[in-house]
C-alpha cells in the first residue's frame, strides 16, 4: 500500500483525484426492499431470518444461528437473500444502531430480512458490494449514515435516502483490491473464530464424556464405567458416581464466588474499563465499547478484592450465563454488579470455564433464576450448585491438563483475531478517504 497524494475539491468536500461521486440508485439490481413483519413469531421450522442482531455482531451474514419465520412462497420471491445482497439497520434506539449493514456471504441456506432492516442488492459487475460494506461500516461512511438519520422516538433511515447519497468512491478496479485485502484479513479473523467454535464443542463434548457420563480414562486408559469401573450410590443425586469421587458445591472449589460492585461511578473517556455484561463475548473480555472510571474510583470500588488474571465471570442479570476469563492484557478491570467474579482454588480455571459453559451447569444455573425487572441469581444460590469431582488429586490434575491445553489455543486464537481486527480497523478509514491506496494486484 501506498500513500495517495493528489485530491480534488468537490460539493462534499476533498476526494482523491482519481475518485467519482456516484449514488448507489444508480447501480441497483432491484429496488431497495424493507424486510418482512412477522411481528414476534419465531418457529423452529422455516426460513432463517436476519434481525438487526446480527447485523450488530458481523460484518457477514453466513453461518449464524437464527430465528426462523414461515414464509410463504410469495414472501419468499420478495424477501429471500442472494449472496453479496447488503442489509442495514432501519431503525435503532440508538444513533449509533441505525445504519449497520453486514453482507451475504454465503448461497448455501435460504435466508431472508425482517422489518426492522432493509436490502441493497447491487449490480456487481459495476459496484464492489464488499466495497459499500467496508465504506459504511468505516468511520468515513458512518458520518453519511448519520447525515441521513432522523431521530424521533427512534432513529431511523430510509432506504431512498441512502441510495440518492453522493459517494466519494474509486473505481471498479481499486475497489477490488481494497476490497479484496479487507476481506482476507476478515476470512483469517472467520477461520480463527471456527477453529475456537470447535475446540470448545471438544471441551464441552470431553466434559461431559469425563465428568457426566463417568467415561475418564482408568488406569489401562480405557473409558471407566463402560469398562466395568465400580459405582456406588449417591443420595444426595438420586443416581450413582464412581466410587472415589464426591459430590462438592461450587462456594467449595473456588476461593471467591462475589459480584462486582454496585456502586455508580462517574464514567470518563479515559481510565480503567469497567466490565459490564455486555463485554463479556466468546469466553473472554471485549473492551472495544466499554465504559470506563478513574483510577482512584477502581481504587475505591476494589477495595476489598482486586480482579487479577484468570478470574472467570460469569453473567447473572438481565443475560444470565455468560462466561469469560481475565487475561492478563485486560487487567486493570472493574467488575460491575451485573457479573459474579470467581477465582480458583481447588481445580485450574480453565477447568472451572468448561464447568460453567457446560450444558449441565447452564441447566442448574438458569434454574435458579428469579425474576424482578430482569431476570436474575443469587450470589447465595449459585454457590450451592452441585460438581462430581474425583477426590483423588492426581487424578484430577490429569484431567485437567486437557483442559487447560485447549483453553490455551482458544486464548491464543482470541488475541489473533482482536490483533486482526485492529489491524482492519485501523485500515478502514484510510483506505476508504483515499489517503491510502492499494497499488498492487492482491493474490
Amino acid at each position: 500500500m501506498s500513500q495517495q497524494s493528489k485530491f480534488k475539491q468537490t460539493e462534499i468536500g476533498m476526494i482523491p483525484e482519481d475518485w467519482e461521486l456516484i449514488k448507489l440508485k444508480n447501480y441497483l439490481k432491484i429496488s431497495p426492499r424493507n424486510g418482512v413483519y412477522k411481528g414476534k413469531e419465531n418457529q423452529r421450522k422455516g426460513i432463517d431470518i436476519v434481525k438487526m442482531g446480527t447485523l450488530f455482531s458481523s460484518f457477514f451474514i453466513d453461518d449464524q444461528d437464527m430465528e426462523k419465520f414461515g414464509l410463504d412462497q410469495k414472501e419468499k420471491r420478495i424477501f429471500l437473500l442472494e449472496k453479496d445482497d447488503l442489509v442495514f439497520a432501519r431503525t435503532s434506539l440508538i444513533l449509533e444502531g441505525v445504519g449497520k449493514c453486514a453482507i451475504v456471504d454465503t448461497d448455501s441456506r435460504e435466508i431472508a430480512f425482517e422489518s426492522n432492516t432493509f436490502r441493497i442488492r447491487l449490480d456487481n459487475n459495476k459496484i464492489n458490494p464488499k466495497y459499500i460494506l467496508y465504506f459504511f461500516r468505516s468511520r468515513v461512511g458512518r458520518h453519511f449514515i448519520d447525515a441521513i438519520a432522523s431521530q424521533t422516538a427512534a432513529t431511523s433511515i430510509k432506504s431512498s435516502d441512502l441510495v440518492n447519497i453522493s459517494l466519494p468512491i474509486p473505481k471498479k478496479s481499486e475497489q477490488d483490491k481494497v476490497a479484496q485485502v479487507l476481506y482476507n484479513l476478515d476470512t483469517r479473523i472467520k477461520i480463527l473464530k471456527q477453529m475456537n467454535k470447535t475446540i470448545e464443542a471438544i471441551g464441552q463434548a470431553l466434559f461431559k464424556h469425563w465428568f457426566v457420563d463417568f467415561e475418564f480414562p482408568n488406569e489401562e486408559g480405557k473409558p471407566y464405567k463402560s469398562s466395568g469401573g465400580e459405582m456406588v450410590f449417591n443420595e444426595e443425586l438420586g443416581k450413582e458416581i464412581p466410587r472415589g469421587w464426591a459430590v462438592k458445591e461450587l462456594k467449595e472449589i473456588v476461593s471467591q464466588l462475589k459480584p462486582g460492585t454496585n456502586y455508580q461511578p462517574k464514567r470518563v473517556k479515559e481510565g480503567v474499563p469497567f466490565v459490564n455484561v455486555k463485554n463479556i463475548v466468546n469466553g473472554f473480555l471485549n473492551l472495544n465499547d466499554v465504559k470506563k472510571i478513574t483510577e482512584e474510583e477502581y481504587k475505591r470500588v476494589h477495595k476489598a478484592w482486586i480482579p487479577e488474571k484468570h478470574d472467570i465471570l460469569i453473567t447473572r442479570i438481565g443475560t444470565l450465563g455468560n462466561v469469560g476469563i481475565i487475561r492478563k492484557k485486560d487487567l486493570p478491570v472493574a467488575v460491575h454488579y451485573n457479573n459474579i467474579d470467581i477465582k480458583a482454588k481447588m481445580t485450574s480455571c480453565q477447568f472451572i470455564y468448561f464447568f460453567l459453559k457446560s450444558k449441565e451447569f447452564q441447566k442448574m444455573y438458569h434454574l435458579k433464576k428469579k425474576q424482578s425487572v430482569q431476570e436474575y441469581v443469587t450470589i447465595e444460590e449459585v454457590e450451592t450448585i452441585k460438581v462430581i469431582l474425583p477426590n483423588n488429586t492426581k487424578l484430577l490434575k490429569n484431567l485437567e491438563k486437557e483442559f487447560i491445553s485447549l483453553l490455551n489455543k482458544i486464548e491464543l486464537n482470541a488475541n489473533n483475531i482482536e490483533s486482526l481486527q485492529k489491524t482492519r480497523d485501523s485500515l478502514l478509514p484510510k483506505l476508504m478517504s483515499g489517503k491510502i491506496i492499494v497499488p498492487i494486484e492482491v493474490e
